[in-house]
């Protein structure tokens, strides 16, 4: 593809796809970076009330500058295009990850949550609603860095979303959007608090909490159906983290965070208390039995100052007594959230004995049980890893780690060895990314590639991991990594008025090569002179890129028509002569 945007976007290749835009890696001519384009399918170009909507719409996000949301550089329309250039992320979507690796450990979610709701609030704070926020719009960076792209813009149109009226306004993914979405009702920050909230679920569970045969079954889902709780699907997760998605995911947006920095702040307390008692703490019986949501809704549903026990002074005992419990337990909760569970736990108050955790390295499961068993704690058995060294069945590590303190009646997570894998990594090291990929595939895994500064040419693989030869399991992530050329490229030479012969040898010099010529005529350059080149001068080209020339055939030559010589002709009488008359 060699199409290039108001003369400075040059599109690479097609990186992605989505209802109503198609995204294009492509460099910026002008500042010599890559960045990624997205374009308005053809087929949307007459709605105008989407068009002004969408440059609209995305002049907003681009006023907004922020590291967990991908940057917008520019919005422009070239004929029937309509174009946004933003910034490129060499990485992949949230919801590839969670389709490849399933249920997440619960600190990850945290860090990434936290990373989309620094992002929310920011934007809520520029009083922009991003009303579709899902896995899809998430896209993570090899270094762990989330950033969220596409605020209400171009969202995607298909079988998973809903409108809001009968105007076609986008209101988010139906998998994804809140209860008042699904009516079409009021949308503001709450909504995206919401749809956060079924993220998180998904990162935890590898599954998304509604689901159905087709999308306004799932609408209806959001609207009546019960939330289901993260731990009924999937165990270890933290009581404090459970609460914290039902609160996101209540059918009322009043029983909601009110905002996104205060969803910050419950994740933040999460994280202090984890830091504080130990994740064993955590995870344990305090947090569950005294967790103050019970139920789709956690509030009173009274003003402040009602209470309506003092109006009705039949009720039963019990009923008052067990409402002071409940109060006392909230805020026992509070204050050890605020104060640190450390101080509970180290006055004994909670919990069993302290002991140094078993180390249960190269014991089988059934030999670590029993071990667990004498010292008063429970195995709990994760997935298997892949290890060389470590006999199959065996286990490789675990959590908490031998030494380290812990209560008794605590679970110990351990990881046995699924032997040293099934398959050799193939050695992919010098190939264009198309065939390292190919045969990353063809030997049973599965290629992840991102880009590096290099003197190599771009596309080359200069990088892998694991190595060549390494043994892992069938179906893993091998991870490349490709030149993006940016240190292999050359200066285009300027060789116009140059002899053909001239031009390929500068074009040699440079590293370039030359390409097809064409030959036309010229009243400005003399015969064999090159008179176009393909490139412009210091444009930055890869090293042996093929330069088109065309050469002068000189002037055009002029027809002349030589005079014509016209010769005398004998006079013919267009009548008879006259007769004479006889004698």
């Amino acid at each position: 593809m060699s199409k290039v945007l108001a003369g400075r976007y040059e599109l690479l290749e097609r990186i992605g796809e989505g209802g109503m835009s198609v995204v294009y890696k492509s460099r910026d001519k002008l500042l010599n970076r890559f960045v990624a384009i997205k374009i308005l399918k053809p087929e949307f170009i007459n709605d105008n009330k989407f068009i002004e909507s969408f440059r609209r719409e995305s002049q907003a996000a681009a006023s907004m500058t922020h590291p967990n949301i991908v940057n917008i550089y520019d919005v422009g329309k070239e004929g029937n295009i309509h174009y946004i250039v933003m910034e490129l992320i060499e990485g992949r979507a949230l919801s590839d990850y969670i389709r490849e690796q399933g249920p997440m450990a619960y600190p990850k979610v945290i860090a990434i949550s936290k990373q989309i709701a620094a992002a929310l609030a920011f934007a809520h704070q520029n009083h922009i609603i991003h009303r579709d926020v899902k896995p899809h719009n998430i896209m993570m960076t090899p270094n762990g860095t989330a950033k969220i792209t596409d605020f209400g813009i171009a969202k995607a149109v298909n079988a998973a979303t809903l409108v809001e009226n009968t105007d076609g306004g986008i209101i988010g993914s139906v998998h994804y959007f809140s209860p008042e979405q699904a009516r079409g009702g009021y949308v503001d920050e709450k909504s995206d608090i919401y749809s956060l909230g079924i993220v998180m679920y998904e990162m935890l569970t590898g599954n998304v909490p509604f689901d159905g045969d087709n999308p306004v079954n799932i609408a209806l889902m959001h609207i009546n159906g019960e939330m289901p709780r993260p731990s009924q699907v999937v165990g270890g997760v933290p009581p404090a983290l459970e609460h914290i998605i039902m609160k996101c995911t209540d059918k009322y947006p009043i029983n909601r965070y009110a905002s996104a920095d205060e969803l910050i702040e419950a994740l933040n307390n999460v994280d202090y208390a984890r830091s504080v008692a130990g994740e064993s703490a955590l995870m344990g019986g305090v947090a569950a039995e005294t967790s103050p949501y019970d139920g789709p809704i956690a509030e009173t549903g009274y003003e402040d100052g009602e209470d309506p026990d003092e109006d009705e002074p039949g009720k039963d005992a019990k009923k008052k007594k067990g409402k002071k419990t409940g109060i006392i337990i909230a805020i026992i909760v509070a204050a050890l959230v605020a104060g640190g569970l450390a101080a509970a736990f180290a006055l004994g108050l909670f919990g069993g004995k302290e002991i140094e955790a078993p180390d249960f390295t190269g014991m089988t499961i059934e030999e670590a049980e029993a071990a667990a068993e004498e010292n008063d704690l429970k195995i709990k058995e994760g997935k298997p890893v892949i290890d060389e060294e470590m006999e199959a069945g065996k286990i490789v590590k675990q959590t908490p780690e031998p030494g380290e303190t812990i209560k008794t009646k605590t679970t110990v997570t351990v990881y046995a060895s699924a032997g040293p894998g099934d398959g050799s990594v193939p050695d992919v090291v010098g190939m264009n990314e198309e065939s390292a990929r190919a045969t990353i595939e063809e030997a049973g895994f599965k290629a992840n590639v991102s880009s590096q500064a290099s003197e190599e040419s771009s596309g080359t693989i200069i990088d892998q991991d694991p190595a060549a030869g390494k043994k892992i399991e069938k179906g893993s992530t091998v991870n490349l990594v490709a030149s993006d050329g940016s240190l292999a490229m050359v200066n285009m030479p300027y060789v116009l008025g140059k002899t053909l012969n001239e031009a390929k040898d500068e074009l040699k010099e440079n590293n370039l090569k030359l390409g097809d010529v064409d030959y036309e005529y010229s009243e400005t350059y003399s015969e064999g002179e090159v008179i176009w080149q393909q490139y412009d001068s210091g444009s930055r080209l890869d090293k042996n890129t093929s330069v088109k020339l065309t050469v002068s055939k000189g002037p055009e030559p002029t027809t002349t028509v030589a005079p014509t010589t016209v010769a005398p002709t004998t006079q013919v009488p267009t009548e008879p002569p006259e007769e004479e008359p006889e004698d």
